[in-house]
Formats: C-alpha cells, sequence, structure tokens
C-alpha cells in the first residue's frame, strides 16, 4: 500500500538532511533509493523509509552486485521508520529484527503520535525514537517537540523534533 504524501515529504526531508551532513563531514556512508534488509527471520524482508549504508562494508554483502539487498547489519549504520498505520510493526516486529540484525541506530519517527501509549507515553505526541544499539539490545531515547535529537552515527547532526515534524505537515 502506497504512503501518504505527508510521509513521503518527511522520508525525503530526512534523507536530504542526513545526505547533507554525510556530504558536509565527508562520510563515507549512502542512502540508496530502494534497499530491502533481509533479516534471519524466514520470509522476513523490510524496505525502510530511509537506510543509511557504510560504503566501506557494502563489498562484503553477498547479494549487493546483483540486488539493493542487505543481510549484514553492520552495514547499516542508522535505518529509519516513518510511522503510518503499521505503528505496531515499527515499535514490535521491526524494532526486534533491526535490533537481531545488529543495526547500530534505529529511528522511530512518529510525527502523528499513533503508537501506543506504552510506546510514546500519555498524553500522546508527536515523538521521536531513538534506539541505539549498546551490548546487543536497543537503549531507547524519546525526543518530542522543542528537542534537538541525539544521534550516535551523526553526532554532529544539528536536527531538531520541530524541523522533522514540520515536514510532515502540510
Amino acid at each position: 500500500m502506497p504512503s501518504t504524501g505527508p510521509h513521503e515529504d518527511l522520508s525525503v526531508f530526512l534523507v536530504a538532511e542526513l545526505n547533507w551532513e554525510i556530504s558536509k563531514r565527508e562520510l563515507n556512508y549512502s542512502i540508496p533509493k530502494n534497499c530491502l534488509l533481509k533479516p534471519l527471520a524466514p520470509g522476513s524482508g523490510y524496505q525502510p523509509d530511509v537506510t543509511v549504508l557504510d560504503r566501506a562494508l557494502i563489498k562484503e554483502e553477498p547479494l549487493w552486485l546483483k540486488a539493493s539487498v542487505i543481510q549484514n547489519g553492520k552495514t547499516v549504520p542508522l535505518v529509519i521508520e516513518v510511522v503510518s498505520t503499521n505503528s505496531r510493526d515499527d515499535y514490535g516486529h521491526k524494532l526486534v529484527e533491526y535490533e537481531a540484525m545488529g543495526i547500530a541506530e534505529y529511528w522511530i519517527v512518529d510525527y502523528r503520535a499513533l503508537g501506543a501509549v506504552r510506546y510514546i507515553g500519555k498524553p500522546k505526541q508527536p515523538t521521536i525514537t531513538v534506539c541505539q544499539l549498546m551490548e546487543g539490545e536497543y537503549q531507547m531515547q524519546q525526543f518530542i517537540a522543542g528537542q534537538r535529537l541525539s544521534s550516535q552515527i551523526f553526532p554532529e547532526l544539528d536536527l531538531t523534533t520541530d524541523s522533522i515534524f514540520q515536514a510532515g505537515r502540510l
């Protein structure tokens, strides 16, 4: 099912911001237009809204030369999901599988506050959850309106929740 226009606007905004940071800092990362993440679980695969790849590790991916498929989580320093009606997948299945793959950082951008109260708190409000892998498990930090994001992958990134949430509004 295709995503909404605001969802796409927000995803493109994040790609532009991260590409600017990659260029400015001369990082050896790239953001493919389409990329399938293939976890170990049989029959599963995800195409995140934003996938940042480590170009130094891409040559170790067995399928990359034939298809835009990533199997090794170490090749993916950051993945971002913009929450839509599949919020259970973003907060549940994907979180567990990205963690198991060893993806260093996972952002859940819930700009419409669609996640359950157990994920984003009460009162529900737009929230960005940054999950950072520490000793094989995600440690989560939430960011709400008026805050600057904190990223281990992009430590100098100057990106606020307000600018992200605004990108998803008409």
